[in-house]
Formats: C-alpha cells, sequence, structure tokens
C-alpha cells in the first residue's frame, strides 16, 4: 500500500520569468490555492499519509505548508539545488521515505484521476504517461510492451514510435528506488542527472517498469509563459470540470 508522496519543488523556474514574481513554480496560483496545495490536497484525498517536499531555490516561500497540513507534510532542503538535477533532490529523501511512494514534480496540474490510475495500478512501479499535447518541452516515452525503454526530449532519438508523454507523476517500490540510488552514487556526475530521463532509464536496461497510459488525461506542466497562458486558459477550466465530474460519479 502507497502512505507516502515526495514532491520534488527545488528547481529555479527560470524560464518563467518574472510571471510569479520570482517565487517557485509549485506557488503558481490559477485557483483559489497555489498548484502544489492542490496536489498536496489530491495526495491526501486519495490516501496519502505523508508527503515530503524537497525545496531549493525561495525554500522560504514553502514553510506555511507544514503549518497547513500539520504532520502530513514536512520540507527537505536541498541547499545545491543550484548545481544538481532532480535526482540528487530525490537523493536527499532516501532515508526518510518508505516506498512505495509516488512522485510528484511540482510544476504540473492535473485531473484527479491521475493519482487514482496510478495508485490503482496493479504494479510496484508505474510512470504515469498522456496522449501528445504538442505544447513544447514534452519528454517521450518509448515503451515495448508497456514497459519503459527510453525517454527523450528529442523524439528523433527513440528507437520507436512513442508511447506518450512523460507526466511527472511516478509510483517507486523498495526496490526500484534502491536501484535509483545506486545508480546516483556510481558516479559524482550523476549529482547533475535527472530521476527520469537519466535514473530511470537507466535502471530499465535490467529492470521492468510498467508504464500506464492515458491518452485523454487533462494535465499539463508549466515551465514558461506559454504553458502558463494555456494552462489558465484551457487545461485549469478542464481539470476543475472533468473533477467535479469524476468525484461525482
Amino acid at each position: 500500500m502507497v502512505n507516502e508522496a515526495v514532491i520534488l519543488a527545488a528547481g529555479l523556474g527560470s524560464r518563467l520569468g518574472d510571471e510569479n514574481d520570482g517565487k517557485p513554480k509549485g506557488l503558481l496560483q490559477l485557483g483559489r490555492q497555489s498548484i502544489i496545495e492542490e496536489s498536496i490536497e489530491k495526495l491526501i484525498k486519495s490516501g496519502i499519509e505523508k508527503i515530503w517536499i524537497v525545496t531549493g531555490h525561495q525554500s522560504e516561500y514553502f514553510e506555511e505548508l507544514p503549518k497547513l497540513y500539520e504532520s502530513k507534510v514536512s520540507l527537505v532542503m536541498n541547499p545545491d539545488f543550484k548545481q544538481s538535477g532532480t535526482l540528487h533532490s530525490l537523493s536527499m529523501i532516501a532515508d526518510k521515505v518508505s516506498p512505495p511512494f509516488l512522485l510528484l514534480e511540482s510544476d504540473i496540474i492535473f485531473e484527479y484521476r491521475a493519482i487514482e490510475s496510478v495508485l490503482n495500478h496493479h504494479s510496484e512501479d508505474c510512470i504515469l504517461l498522456s496522449g501528445f499535447s504538442d505544447c513544447g518541452d514534452e519528454v517521450f516515452v518509448e515503451t515495448c510492451r508497456d514497459k519503459l525503454v527510453l525517454m527523450s526530449k528529442n523524439i528523433n532519438e527513440l528507437g520507436s514510435s512513442p508511447a506518450g508523454e512523460l507526466v511527472g507523476i511516478v509510483k517507486i517500490g523498495s526496490a526500484l528506488f534502491k536501484k535509483m540510488m545506486q545508480f546516483y552514487k556510481q558516479d559524482p556526475k550523476h549529482k547533475m542527472a535527472d530521476y527520469e530521463t537519466d535514473a530511470l532509464v537507466a535502471v530499465a536496461t535490467e529492470t521492468s517498469i510498467s508504464c500506464l497510459t492515458i491518452d485523454d488525461l487533462v494535465w499539463s506542466e508549466i515551465d514558461d509563459p506559454d504553458h502558463l497562458k494555456r494552462a489558465k486558459e484551457e487545461i485549469y477550466p478542464m481539470v476543475i470540470e472533468t473533477d467535479l465530474e469524476y468525484l461525482s460519479e
């Protein structure tokens, strides 16, 4: 049973410019709450009891979250956020989190069923994929029999047509997490590695990692002003509508 989650929120978010007054991307507010709070609410609603948030850039802005959610949310600081990748941020909670756990990125908005679908997937390890958004900066995922083969932002690097796009929600079991941390420790250069295109892809050569594709999933990452505009005008209203329908069933 999955009781814990990790949200990676250490990045600089420099491509977003001044769209959020210099605050971390997770604190963008499209509705009544910041997008990271909306993720927290969905995780708690799905039965997650403990959420670890790895902060870095402007970490002080996250300090209210443990107060709002009492014992359910804890912050862990990555002091080297400027000189490290997402895998290093993930390593910050290696001695704290109890796998299996959900791993989320802080700069995404998504409908509620994304969490439920990954939690209910039969495999202990599960990467969530969506259909194709054509919004720029996508991570394309190649699979074989629904198992991870390769990920890349360059579709031409894949050996076959992609099965979908990486969403930024992954269920990670004990064995997989152990191998990801072993990969992290293998080479000092891996401090700059990303958890998905580097660690997960490397581990997938010897471990089967399931991929779940939801072609019509409503979601968006927010990396730049164009993403933000699309999220505000198109995606977020659809997320609200689909969540109301899903939760009323």
